[in-house]
């Protein structure tokens, strides 16, 4: 963990460090009492599961005006047309979940921690554990890790996991602690983390 946490020192003495703030005020900005804007935060992160982060982004900010109210067919030929990968499965997850707007809104004001992330996976067609956490964190919350293979990969070079076969809510979990130790040791939040994780592993900050 130590070649790892200096590499982290390192960045947040470099001009990224600018960044990373910066895109974690654009998460704090969004307004948690709008349903239709914390909907569409859901939406991109339904999007960018197994597909190309910044193509979601692009995909997204092109279609996201649609996503609140459109029937299922209409959303289905626009991701479509937009060369989007899963266009009738994501279409499908997007209208299901349109219904459940205003109760997204209220849960995210009324339960804890733990308590909202679960609520996504089990009431969420589309949403793990990793993609309820990006939602989280895209909207302001930042005590979530964001665990996909590119961290895994990355903490197992520097020995701090063996990279588990499944994914499963313990290793979950298991592998959230070891990267909240992480944070605390270079005092950032899960959030600013992740932006620093996926710098290293891919040079890019994205959403």
């Amino acid at each position: 963990m130590n070649e790892l946490h200096q590499k982290i020192n390192t960045l947040k003495k470099s001009e990224l460090l600018n960044l990373v703030h910066k895109r974690t005020q654009e998460f704090n900005a969004i307004d948690k009492n709008s349903p239709d804007e914390l909907f569409r935060e859901l939406c991109f992160c339904l999007l960018t599961a197994n597909f190309s982060a910044e193509r979601g982004i692009r995909i997204h900010a092109q279609l996201h005006s649609c996503f609140c109210t459109e029937p299922k067919e209409t959303i289905a030929k626009k991701l479509k047309a937009a060369g989007y990968r899963f266009p009738n499965t994501r279409a499908a997850y997007i209208t299901e979940s349109q219904q459940k707007k205003e109760t997204i809104q209220h849960m995210i004001h009324t339960l804890d921690r733990e308590e909202r992330r679960e609520w996504l996976v089990q009431n969420i067609t589309g949403l793990g554990y990793k993609e309820s956490s990006h939602f989280l964190r895209n909207i302001g919350f930042e005590d979530y890790a964001i665990i996909d293979s590119h961290i895994m990969e990355l903490l197992e070079r520097h020995s701090i996991i063996h990279q588990p076969k499944t994914l499963t809510k313990k290793k979950y979990l298991e592998i959230e602690q070891k990267l909240r130790t992480l944070a605390t040791h270079t005092n950032l939040s899960l959030a600013e983390l992740d932006l620093y994780l996926w710098y290293i592993e891919t040079g890019k900050i994205l959403k």
